[in-house]
């Protein structure tokens, strides 16, 4: 009988994202770093060419079964060192000596995990680019769809469905930038040994260094204690916060777009299969959005556990451990996880124009009062003047329950009625929206490459 108790082992995140951090694949990677260390050893003159090619040949998970790590694990309670005895349990001959040389548990350990943040980012890189590929033509789609503009969760003034995608594809483009700048940072090895002197590697220690890097085709961090230095694993988790709460912030707007009251926008439903609720069967509910949301929360809550695991005794302690086996692989998961259904929902999701001129309908004219009294400026009335006029106006129609366009037109405004109906098209007042969706495609476009 299974016994999972983490709903990211049954319920949450692809199987792609949660291959890259499964222990096999920790495992797998630790052997890599191990064989490319041993090569190493081997260019330098330090080991038999042929034990170095052993080493090579046996890191593979064929050979070093996760299930003799863990049994030897059980008895000698060192993680590290049951991989070593293992890996050398594999190798034929005298190689398996040569396993581990000069190296501390940590040389292996952050080095494997800067391969697997490698592979991570790689991944949400790609699912960022697709997410904005989604909303780059959802907002080129609706580049001019005419929509209420709200603040405070009021009525303000016109906008197009198009902006507010552009506002939010916008972002995307920065967290790409973002993660792209920070990729060499967080991507970091070390081949130190114990306390960052490099001592166990003796006068070629900075050599070895230089060629693990190179054989495994990552940076290695100049100065360390016994570990990478945890501010680039707060980075990490950090980066991942950030996008994480944008989109939440999309999927918060999507979930009240969607109320009924509102109805301009909604998720995807099945109605053929799709149950929305237990006991209400009319319900067609924002799920996916609200999942988001949710999971957007717990990944934010990684950030304090990380920054903690920055603060160590001297050179290394051991209570970032336990922490970092839930926080990069947990982080990594959920953001690939969300990141992806929230493509998904922008993919599929059914915008509503006909509701959009509706909500505009229902503000009967008065999120033009703006457009009115710019309007008086521009046939010479003071900007305040003007701004108490149409304030008290304003007043006067909601209170009668009365359009704006018939109580200007019935005061003594110096506005003609076809200038005043020219200025009740809510098309009108969009401003440039239509030139910064263009803009923002354009600079997307240009970012994605």
């Amino acid at each position: 009988m299974n016994m999972l108790v983490c709903p990211i082992d049954y319920r949450y995140g692809r199987k792609e994202m949660k291959a890259v951090f499964s222990n096999e694949a920790r495992i797998q990677k630790m052997l890599e770093v191990e064989a490319a260390l041993a090569r190493a050893h081997a260019r330098l003159g330090h080991i038999p060419e042929e034990s170095a090619e052993e080493i090579s040949r046996k890191a593979s998970l064929e050979f070093v079964k996760p299930d003799r790590v863990d049994e030897i694990e059980r008895e000698i309670r060192h993680d590290v060192m049951a991989l070593v005895k293992a890996y050398s349990e594999a190798c034929d001959g005298d190689a398996g000596k040569y396993i581990h040389l000069g190296a501390t548990s940590n040389d292996i350990i952050d080095t494997a995990t800067a391969l697997q943040l490698k592979d991570a980012l790689e991944m949400i890189e790609n699912d960022l680019i697709l997410l904005g590929n989604t909303m780059a033509e959802l907002a080129k789609k609706h580049r001019d769809t005419v929509m209420l503009g709200r603040t405070h969760g009021q009525m303000a003034t016109p906008i197009t469905f198009g902006l507010k995608i552009a506002v939010y594809l916008d972002e995307v483009r920065r967290h790409l930038e973002r993660l792209r700048e920070a990729r060499n940072r967080i991507v970091a090895g070390k081949m130190m040994g114990a306390v960052g002197t490099g001592a166990g590697f003796g006068e070629d220690a900075l050599k070895i260094r230089e060629l693990v890097g190179e054989e495994l085709g990552i940076e290695m961090a100049t100065a360390t204690g016994q570990l990478v230095g945890r501010d680039r694993y707060i980075e990490f988790v950090s980066l991942a916060s950030n996008i994480a709460t944008s989109l939440e912030k999309f999927a918060t707007e999507i979930r009240n777009l969607q109320r009924p009251e509102i109805d301009e926008v909604a998720e995807a439903f099945d109605v053929e299969k799709q149950v929305g609720s237990s006991t209400m069967a009319h319900k067609k509910n924002p799920i996916t959005s609200e999942n988001i949301c949710g999971l957007a929360r717990i990944l934010r809550g990684f950030m304090i556990p990380q920054m903690e695991s920055a603060i160590l005794w001297h050179e290394r302690d051991l209570t970032n451990s336990s922490a970092e086996r839930f926080t990069l692989p947990h982080t990594a998961v959920l953001l690939d996880d969300i990141l992806i259904k929230m493509e998904d929902v922008f993919r599929n999701l059914a915008v509503k124009p006909e509701s959009m001129m509706r909500n505009l309908e229902r503000s009967r004219g008065l999120i033009m009062a703006e457009a009115v009294m710019l309007a008086l400026t521009d046939k010479g009335m003071g900007r305040q003047e003007a701004h108490e006029l149409i304030r008290q106006l304003s007043m006067k129609a909601e209170k009668e329950g009365r359009h704006l366009r018939d109580a200007l037109m019935e005061s003594e405004v110096p506005l003609s009625d076809e200038e005043i109906e020219e200025i009740m098209d809510y098309s009108s007042y969009t401003g440039k929206a239509g030139e910064i969706v263009d803009m923002v495609t354009r600079e997307w476009a240009d970012e994605k490459i």
